[in-house]
């Protein structure tokens, strides 16, 4: 056979070893499993809309007052003092009008309202030889209101102000004759929730304690110290604009 015939198998077997030796060299360390990336989870993003109470809106409100709690006492100019007659706990139904803008940054609601509100919130009472009454004409109001915004169209909020109250009080008998017609400012605190019916109108349901403080009452001769106070539960319609 001759030289050149020999040689082509032995190079062919010396590559094949080579290519052998440098595969087992390679794995001598063990098997190495295929690197997987690890796959990216998208977050879970609550997609439900935020509604938008932002703009201007008008209402009407019904409601009723209860818990007044004004106690009565009368004294005159030569000291004498009957300190606790009795006492006017004002009551009754209430209705009126309102006027608000709103603004809202994420869910959070504020704004200013003005109500006016008249009805017959009034109590009376005959002891002791005394008659006395005392009813609130009218009331108006600048409310504060602060919300939170819930997915369901509902708002959540509290209520502060400012109120000027109308205010007829009298007490007569045993020589005094204590009548008058005055003003005076309180505050108003509560809290409400308000439910979308549509894109323009909702609904309202509030609670308030309304305080009008102490207002000395006299004939000249007798007075007394009036302190007209109530709670108020309401429920009202808006219509945004």
């Amino acid at each position: 056979m001759c030289a050149a015939c020999m040689k082509a198998p032995l190079a062919t077997a010396v590559a094949i070893s080579l290519t052998l030796g440098t595969a087992l060299s390679a794995n001598a360390g063990g098997y190495t499993p295929t690197v997987v990336e690890p796959s990216v989870v998208a977050p879970i993003v609550d997609s439900a809309p935020v509604s938008d109470w932002t703009g201007g809106y008008a209402g009407l409100t019904l409601g009723y007052a209860f818990g007044g709690d004004d106690r009565v006492g009368i004294s005159d100019n030569a000291g004498m003092v009957d300190s606790d007659i009795d006492k006017l706990e004002l009551s009754g139904a209430n209705a009126g009008i309102r006027l608000g803008y709103r603004w809202q940054s994420d869910r959070w609601v504020f704004g200013p309202e003005l109500g006016f509100e008249g009805g017959n919130i009034k109590d009376s009472f005959s002891t002791a030889g005394y008659d006395a009454e005392s009813k609130i004409k009218n009331v108006l109001a600048l409310r504060a209101k602060v919300g939170y915004a819930l997915d369901n169209d509902v708002l959540l909020y509290g209520i502060v102000g400012a109120a000027r109250a109308k205010v007829d009080y009298s007490v007569t008998g045993n020589g005094a004759d204590i009548r008058d017609d005055y003003s005076k400012t309180g505050y108003i605190v509560g809290l409400g929730a308000e439910k979308k019916l549509s894109e323009r109108m909702s609904v309202t349901g509030e609670y308030e304690y309304a305080n009008f403080g102490k207002e000395t009452v006299t004939d000249g001769t007798f007075e007394t110290r009036a302190t007209p106070d109530y709670h108020n539960i309401k429920l009202g319609l808006n219509f945004k604009f």
